[in-house]
């Protein structure tokens, strides 16, 4: 009992470390389900029992993140909802053989961990432009006001276990969207119990969605999902041992479910991981928590989609996007004591942000560079 005491907890740092990632993913499954028509309740409820089940297995604030790169061009281009569905299983089935085959393993042992915290500097970077750039502006003067408040909450609070700011600044966007945006009679309407769908990818879209999702979004997963990933849960949590083989198994076991009842397909991820513990999670508490909420919403609000989604405000969602970016861009001080790797991470960061498919290239070409006999002598 006491075992699991420790895996998960329900307190108040939880709760406010629950809304870590929501910054990250509530605009790309909003974006996806606008998109392409996908079923509310199947998207909600299927990310939130992900999340409930990573929360549980690692007993940590083990997020559960939409796959970025395969939403970025189902939003773009309006794929079908079966294609992304065989999608998801296609990649599911691709890391499942890349993790057993120890694949996966070997790559985490080869590439360095220059490299790995310039791919982190680079996703910070690029979530902190998305926040400042798209999110805080959003909503004229009073998102910046919003905005504003959110960040003086965030710097206030920032690592008080005793009054984390989560639970603020998830509260002041509740209300201002209570009290300025939401309708409550369109609201309360759209109440009712909705169950996901049941459905069976055929071979056609799981080719089809190999070749126009998978592909694209796999080197981000290697090198972000999988190995950042487990950097980072070694940089928060050096006291457990967690292998790049259970992320790479959890990671497929997921992509090879979530099909099969109209889910999006979805990864983890060390930015999810850095919002998480910035806000105060620390067990699979925090996951369980976000993914209740978000199992309640498919099951009882998805009629009621257009008004639910105006509780979350952008700039705040901004704010704490920032905050996350903020905790993975920090990781890359531990390489400031020699001049090549510090050299060497910002360079990677800086291929990450700006160049299209920008972080297995950022990963090929800084793991050159630190093999290389020229870079070896400076």
């Amino acid at each position: 009992m006491s075992f699991f005491k420790n895996r998960i907890q329900f307190n108040r740092n939880e709760f406010s470390g629950s809304f870590g990632d929501i910054g990250t993913d509530f605009p790309l499954i909003v974006g996806m389900i606008l998109a392409t028509n996908l079923d509310v309740a199947s998207v909600f409820v299927m990310f939130g029992l992900m999340q409930i089940c990573t929360g549980v297995v690692y007993g940590l604030p083990m997020p559960v993140q939409p796959l970025k790169a395969m939403a970025v061009l189902v939003i773009a281009q309006h794929i079908s909802s079966s294609v992304l569905c065989g999608a998801g299983f296609a990649i599911g089935l691709v890391m499942l053989i890349l993790t057993l085959s120890g694949t996966l393993s070997w790559l985490a042992v080869k590439i360095p961990a220059c490299v790995v915290r310039g791919i982190q500097f680079g996703l910070g970077l690029s979530l902190a432009s998305l926040a400042l750039t798209k999110y805080v502006p959003s909503m004229g003067v009073d998102g910046y006001v919003l905005a504003l408040v959110s960040f003086v909450f965030m710097i206030v609070l920032l690592g008080n276990r005793r009054t984390p700011p989560g639970i603020f600044v998830i509260a002041l966007g509740l209300l201002y969207a209570i009290f300025f945006k939401v309708n409550l009679i369109s609201l309360s309407s759209g109440i009712g119990l909705r169950l996901p769908q049941f459905t069976l990818p055929n071979a056609a879209d799981i080719l089809t969605g190999f070749f126009l999702l998978a592909l694209p979004q796999l080197p981000l997963s290697i090198s972000n999902s999988v190995i950042a990933t487990n950097k980072t849960l070694h940089d928060l949590f050096p006291e457990r041992k967690i292998s790049v083989k259970k992320i790479g198994i959890t990671y497929a076991l997921m992509n090879l479910v979530v099909p099969f009842f109209k889910g999006i397909p979805v990864c983890h991820g060390c930015g999810g991981l850095a919002g998480h513990y910035a806000l105060g999670g620390r067990t699979g508490g925090s996951v369980v928590i976000y993914g209740s909420v978000l199992i309640t919403i498919g099951l009882l609000f998805s009629g009621a989609f257009q008004q639910v989604i105006q509780f979350f405000p952008q700039p705040v969602l901004g704010i704490v996007l920032f905050f996350e970016a903020l905790t993975l861009m920090l990781f890359i001080r531990d390489q400031v004591q020699n001049k090549r790797d510090t050299a060497i991470a910002l360079l990677v960061g800086l291929i990450a942000l700006t160049l299209p498919q920008g972080y297995i290239t950022g990963l090929i070409i800084g793991t050159a560079l630190y093999y290389s006999p020229f870079f070896k002598g400076l």
